[in-house]
């Protein structure tokens, strides 16, 4: 087995699609169906709790100066909403 640094969403579709024995058709709108869900929510600022795995969620980013690397002069950096993502115990101690 090689070691991989990443899956990509084809390969993740392919996944589902042979472990929970449905089309990739199928398994394409699965996966998009979760993504809109987690952005939706995210978007309204709440949080997505998936038990065992992990939980999103959104922090702000306070505004802040920075430096530009080619000309060294200082910039404003606007604030900002990030997603963050923190594990669940069980996927941490799938990892260890």
């Amino acid at each position: 087995m090689t070691q991989r640094s990443s899956v990509n969403k084809t390969e993740l579709i392919e996944h589902i699609s042979q472990h929970a024995d449905i089309s990739k058709a199928a398994a394409t709108r699965a996966l998009e169906a979760t993504i809109d869900a987690v952005r939706a929510t995210l978007r309204k600022g709440d949080t997505v709790s998936i038990v065992g795995f992990g939980t999103f969620a959104v922090s702000k980013r306070a505004a802040r100066t920075g430096r530009n690397p080619r000309t060294g002069s200082a910039i404003k950096i606007k604030p900002a909403r990030v997603p963050k993502f923190r594990p669940g115990k069980a996927l941490k101690d799938a990892l260890n």
